[in-house]
């Protein structure tokens, strides 16, 4: 699982009326103190991270990248490929290799965010008819006695420990280089089918993606009513450089004007989307 981060700025009303061929001649080399490419979609991302991105583009950040480069009239996409650990935005996007990253969670000072194209929550996974049907908390009752999987210092681990859960756990490492070694996420979903744990604790992008990839028959419940601890909700972004303004609005107008296409592409995926008031979002 990678560390969680933030967003928020608005559009501006001139650039959503462009078309998206013309975006690309408002944000570009061309604007002043910017280095974005005009005509290549010049990507930062990790080469094997699903869902979000690999080599062989079959993330669905792949996907957005494809929908943004149309939408900008870029002419290509390249990638500056980095695994999505510790130095990830000061050896990418902040040494200009690239211009994007496709996926930044809300408010990390590190890079500028667009506004949210995704919200999400974690998601709470056991198999379905079993003890635990109907948990729908990190905080129920039914959890007491269980072995629960989490990653290492994500924000359920503190729920979970408010619930005295932590001390039959099984910690499932943060930083892990994915081309060598499987997702968390997969891991724990081999663990519940195979009994060495109960239930698992995980990133619903990542727990509904590998879900649906496995046929796994389990429940997958967005953690969206805890009532303490950290927070089981996040908005994703795009970021950018912080000097790159004109960027960023640009952006923002290609995720306003295309929102119903970038949730296909994410339920394609099975990421559990909410809405604001955390209902499911199903088209």
């Amino acid at each position: 699982m990678r560390t969680m981060r933030k967003q928020i700025i608005s559009l501006t009303l001139a650039l959503a009326i462009l078309p998206g061929s013309v975006y690309a001649q408002t944000a570009g080399l061309g604007a002043a103190g910017e280095l974005v490419d005009p005509d290549v979609l010049r990507v930062c991302a990790d080469p094997a991270n699903l869902p979000f991105t690999d080599e062989k583009g079959e993330g669905y950040e792949n996907k957005l990248a494809q929908l943004v480069a149309e939408k900008t009239g870029r002419k290509s996409i390249s990638y500056t490929w980095f695994p999505m650990v510790m130095g990830f935005v000061r050896n990418t996007l902040r040494a200009n290799r690239c211009d994007i990253i496709m996926g930044y969670a809300q408010g990390d000072e590190l890079v500028q965010n667009t506004n949210a194209y995704l919200r999400a929550p974690y998601v709470l996974m056991y198999k379905k008819g079993g003890p635990l049907e109907g948990v729908e908390t990190i905080e129920d009752p039914k959890l007491a006695d269980k072995r629960v999987g989490v990653v290492q210092s994500t924000p359920p681990a503190s729920n979970m420990a408010k619930a005295n859960l932590m001390k039959k756990a099984k910690i499932y490492d943060l930083m892990r280089d994915t081309r060598f070694t499987h997702s968390p996420a997969e891991l724990m979903i081999k663990d519940i089918e195979s009994g060495e744990i109960d239930a698992a604790v995980v990133w619903g992008p990542m727990g509904g993606y590998f879900a649906k990839q496995m046929k796994a028959d389990l429940a997958i419940v967005p953690l969206t009513k805890e009532t303490t601890g950290s927070r089981m909700i996040y908005r994703i972004t795009m970021g950018v450089r912080p000097s790159d303004q004109e960027w960023k609005r640009t952006l923002n107008t290609v995720i306003r004007e295309n929102q119903p296409a970038i949730n296909k592409i994410l339920l394609d995926y099975g990421v559990p989307l909410i809405d604001e008031q955390n209902r499911p979002i199903t088209e």
